[in-house]
C-alpha cells in the first residue's frame, strides 16, 4: 500500500503539468496566429484547474499507475485534459497555422521532458539522493515523452493527425480529416490489443534522442 501511495505522489505533479500545459500551449499558439477563442474562455493559463478533466486528468492516469504498480510493470501512461477550443477559420492561414497550433502540445511536452531530465542530472551530479525528487524527475521524463509520442501519432483528432492534415495536399487532407470521428475508437483498439507500442516506438525514440542531446 505504501508503494502505491508513493507512486501516486511521485507521478501527480508530472502528470498534471504534462497534460494541462499541453492544452495551454495549443491555446497560446492559436492566439499568436489569430484565434483568441481559448484566450477569451480563460484557457490560455497555467492554472491547472482550468484544464483538468476529472476522468482524463485524474481517474484514468491514477488507475493506470495503480494497475501498473500492482502488476509490477512500467505500464503506458494515458490521459487527457479538457481540449482547448480552437476555431481554425480564425487563423490567418488556417491550413498552415493548424500545423503550428497542433505541434505546440507535443512541443511543450518535449521541453518539459528536457527540463525534468536536466533536473534529474543536477540531483544526481550534486549528490542529492532524496529518492522522492529523483523518482519524480524520472517520472517527469517518462510521462512527457510518452504523451508527446502518443499525440504525434498521425491519427486525427490527435495532434499528429492535425499536423499531417496541414501538410498533405488538399484532397488527401480532406480524406484524412474524415477519419477524425473514429480516431478515438481506433486509439482504444490499439490500446486494447497492446499494439500501440509498435506505432509509438519511432516517436518515443525521437524524444529520447532529443533529451539525450541536453543531458
Amino acid at each position: 500500500m505504501d508503494g502505491i501511495i508513493q507512486a501516486i505522489t511521485v507521478y501527480a505533479i508530472p502528470v498534471l503539468l504534462a497534460i494541462t500545459l499541453h492544452e495551454a500551449a495549443h491555446g497560446y499558439v492559436a492566439r499568436m496566429f489569430g484565434d483568441s477563442t481559448a484566450y477569451m474562455l480563460g484557457r490560455v493559463t497555467l492554472n491547472p484547474l482550468k484544464h483538468i478533466d476529472p476522468v482524463g486528468t485524474i481517474i484514468v492516469p491514477l488507475a493506470i499507475v495503480l494497475i501498473s504498480k500492482l502488476s509490477g510493470g512500467a505500464g503506458f501512461l494515458f490521459g487527457w485534459a479538457k481540449p482547448v477550443p480552437v476555431n481554425f477559420a480564425n487563423l490567418k492561414h488556417p491550413k498552415r497555422d493548424m500545423i503550428w497550433v497542433a505541434a505546440a502540445g507535443p512541443g511543450i511536452n518535449l521541453l518539459m521532458a528536457i527540463g525534468w531530465a536536466i533536473m534529474l542530472k543536477v540531483l544526481i551530479s550534486s549528490g542529492i539522493d532524496e529518492a522522492f525528487f529523483v523518482e519524480m524527475a524520472r517520472a517527469g521524463v517518462f510521462v512527457n515523452i510518452g504523451l508527446m509520442a502518443l499525440n504525434l501519432l498521425p491519427l486525427p483528432p490527435l495532434d499528429g493527425g492535425r499536423i499531417l492534415v496541414g501538410l498533405l495536399p488538399h484532397q488527401l487532407a480532406i480524406a484524412l480529416s474524415r477519419v477524425e470521428p473514429y480516431g478515438f475508437f481506433i486509439l482504444i483498439f490499439l490500446l486494447a490489443t497492446n499494439t500501440i507500442g509498435f506505432f509509438l516506438q519511432p516517436f518515443y525514440q525521437f524524444g529520447v534522442a532529443i533529451v539525450r542531446l541536453f543531458v
